[in-house]
């Protein structure tokens, strides 16, 4: 079973002969920030929710021992708040390999605080996705993330450093405390 999407981001070339284009960060993207980018300014997405259901294989877990990340789960009614970066099309090749386990570009609307909006690149894991692990209790997914690490670090600390980067920017999302409390309590 394969959960490299590298290639299949790589065909998606909707952005490639832009100048530049908003990048909406909903994940790790808010708080490691490993590539260039010209701007970066709070943002928000309709329709979606952060949720912990997609496996890492490959940074926050192993392959016998995925840990949890979150992609984005469609709800009609949610709104998703994170940051946007501007970055030139130069940065797919980092961003699709960083993101190569399951989640594949899209494009999507981004409104911005100002009341403007713009169509941007978002990287989402979707249900058919290979390394897709969907919904579950808070408390299993809490099990699972304190007890994975892979080569990027421990779950832990990706979970601990979302909430945390959440706060810093004002973002209230209970799905994201909820686990956090309950992994600072095992």
């Amino acid at each position: 079973m394969s959960f490299d999407t590298s290639k299949e981001n790589k065909a998606l070339d909707f952005f490639d002969r832009h100048e530049s284009v908003w990048l909406f960060a909903y994940g790790s993207i808010i708080f490691k920030i490993d590539f260039d980018y010209i701007e970066k300014r709070p943002a928000s997405i309709t329709h979606f929710s952060r949720r912990f259901w997609q496996g890492s294989h490959d940074h926050r877990g192993t392959s016998d021992s995925p840990g949890r990340v979150v992609t984005l789960v469609a709800e009609e009614d949610a709104e998703c708040l994170g940051m946007a970066y501007r970055i030139t099309p130069a940065v797919f090749q980092h961003l699709d390999h960083r993101e190569k386990n399951g989640y594949l570009r899209q494009q999507t609307f981004l409104q911005f605080s100002d009341g403007n909006e713009e169509l941007g690149l978002i990287y989402i894991a979707d249900e058919n996705n290979a390394a897709f692990l969907g919904p579950a209790s808070d408390a299993e997914i809490a099990a699972q993330i304190a007890n994975s690490s892979g080569p990027s670090g421990s779950n832990k600390r990706y979970l601990l450093d979302l909430a945390n980067a959440l706060r810093y920017l004002g973002i209230n999302d209970p799905h994201i405390f909820a686990l956090e409390k309950l992994v600072l309590a095992m």
